[in-house]
């Protein structure tokens, strides 16, 4: 079960949000997970508030919803509703992304 989203942000919002390094890591964690993801599983070195706030930021640009999946509360990557808005714009950010981490 998901929350109503909001709708995906203008570019220069979405953009924004995924400027923050502790943002595109959990957006790139996100995108290799292909589903769902427990949000502690999103983050290392930041507390649960620290965190609670960068995934408002994104879900407030329309980048992920929270979902609930067995009673936990997970995040989930808007994919289909991103490349609606803002065609080939998050595979080329988490591919960039993916070369950065290695």
């Amino acid at each position: 079960m998901s929350e109503v989203s909001a709708p995906v942000a203008p570019l220069s919002a979405v953009l924004g949000a995924l400027q923050d390094p502790v943002r595109l890591e959990m957006v790139r964690r996100l995108a290799n997970a292909d589903g769902p993801v427990r949000c502690a599983a999103l983050y290392d070195a930041i507390n649960k508030s620290t965190a609670t706030h960068h995934f408002k930021i994104l879900r407030e640009a329309g980048v992920i919803e929270r979902v609930t999946v067995a009673g936990n509360t997970c995040q989930r990557l808007r994919r289909r509703e991103l490349d609606t808005a803002l065609p080939g714009l998050l595979p080329a950010v988490v591919r960039a992304a993916n070369l950065d981490a290695r």
